[in-house]
């Protein structure tokens, strides 16, 4: 069993992607191919955003929209304290400081009453200037923009939606990367919608923003490419990659996300009551990047991970640390306290999940942690 299964995706879309591919080849355009456009616009249209701008990575697309508002040494950037570690690590890159906040336990997203304490706390304190809000829309399931948007509205903040997971996701039919001042996404391969290696994008409905982004993603330029009117960078999405996350993006609004919730309806329907399962709030809909249950303590988890690994069910910790005990952040002041945060790290364990998961593969999985849990 494959915990993410990119061969089975890759055999169903076999003709469609080796097709896509083959073009990408015969016209050698692998820079800034007709593809990259193409790619942009229905992502855009998808989202429901006016701009799409594709680059290298995530994490850069993270770091591009941090750039564009000249977040900088002595500004305060809250990010969520149970996450990945690259949604901390571009504030600290661009010379800012993280401020961590908990989240909610349930959902495993983004705790607005924390929230607020944390910027709150550094106003009151003073060493700090309170800037942005990043908010991470962690294992497929948006964060709750009504709340956080409120929050960003009464401090003056940037709010910056990290869809590197949700992807696919919505909240009364908007989909998520519409929501905060931008939002990005992750192309990594086993994200929700993935390339054959790297990328990512920035969503925005800002004119201003969409062209100072296109501009630093390839070296600063201004109206051509030897013309560099700021410091810039190279980051951008290859036409390879393009052009298969074209043929995956049809697959992905077509069935893909209505399938992969169709697995996590069984995982739920079966595990609920045996351990604690994620829920999903009223109006929202999860892409599912990842399936995550929670166990009661650190030893049961562990031992649920190697009861289903000796049985050839592959398993993974979204995230066995809190970033406020990352080495990288040890030096980094903690304005409130992340408990929800800690005890996740103990406890949480993903299970196999992808659009191609069969019901009789999701029965296997369930059957185990049942008879481990002893239920």
């Amino acid at each position: 069993m494959q915990f993410r299964d990119l061969n089975t995706q890759y055999l169903t879309l076999k003709e469609e992607m080796d097709k896509a591919i083959q073009e990408v080849l015969d016209n050698c355009k692998y820079i800034n191919g007709p593809q990259v456009k193409e790619l942009e616009k229905q992502l855009a249209d998808y989202v429901g955003v006016k701009h799409c701008i594709t680059c290298g990575n995530g994490t850069d697309a993270l770091t591009m929209v941090l750039m564009s508002w000249g977040i900088k040494e002595g500004d305060a950037v809250f990010v969520p304290d149970f996450t990945f570690f690259a949604s901390g690590e571009v504030v600290s890159f661009e010379g800012a400081t993280p401020v961590f906040y908990d989240v909610c336990e349930n959902t495993y997203n983004a705790d607005a009453e924390s929230l607020e304490k944390a910027i709150v706390a550094v106003i009151k304190e003073g060493k700090l200037r309170p800037k942005a809000i990043i908010a991470v829309d962690l294992y497929g399931q948006p964060a709750d923009y009504s709340k956080l948007q409120k929050i960003a509205d009464k401090y003056d903040l940037f709010l910056l939606e990290d869809g590197a997971q949700g992807f696919g996701g919505m909240i009364n039919n908007k989909r998520a990367c519409s929501f905060g001042d931008a939002a990005t996404t992750s192309f990594f391969p086993a994200k929700p919608l993935g390339c054959y290696g790297d990328g990512g994008a920035v969503f925005t409905n800002s004119d201003k923003m969409a062209e100072y982004l296109r501009s630093i993603s390839v070296h600063g330029k201004g109206t051509y490419k030897y013309d560099n009117i700021r410091i810039g960078w190279n980051s951008r999405l290859d036409t390879i990659q393009a052009a298969i996350l074209k043929v995956k993006l049809n697959a992905f609004k077509n069935y893909e996300v209505k399938n992969v919730n169709r697995v996590a309806s069984q995982y739920t329907k079966l595990l609920k009551g045996v351990v604690e399962v994620p829920e999903i709030l009223p109006n929202f809909l999860s892409s599912w990047a990842q399936y995550t249950i929670r166990l009661q303590n650190h030893i049961q988890r562990d031992g649920l991970k190697e009861h289903l690994q000796k049985a050839g069910i592959p398993t993974m910790i979204y995230y066995p640390k809190a970033m406020h005990h990352q080495t990288a952040f040890k030096a980094i002041d903690m304005y409130v306290e992340c408990p929800r945060a800690e005890k996740l790290c103990n406890t949480v364990l993903s299970l196999p999940i992808h659009p191609y998961l069969t019901e009789e593969e999701g029965k296997l999985v369930t059957e185990l942690i049942k008879d481990y849990i002893g239920k």
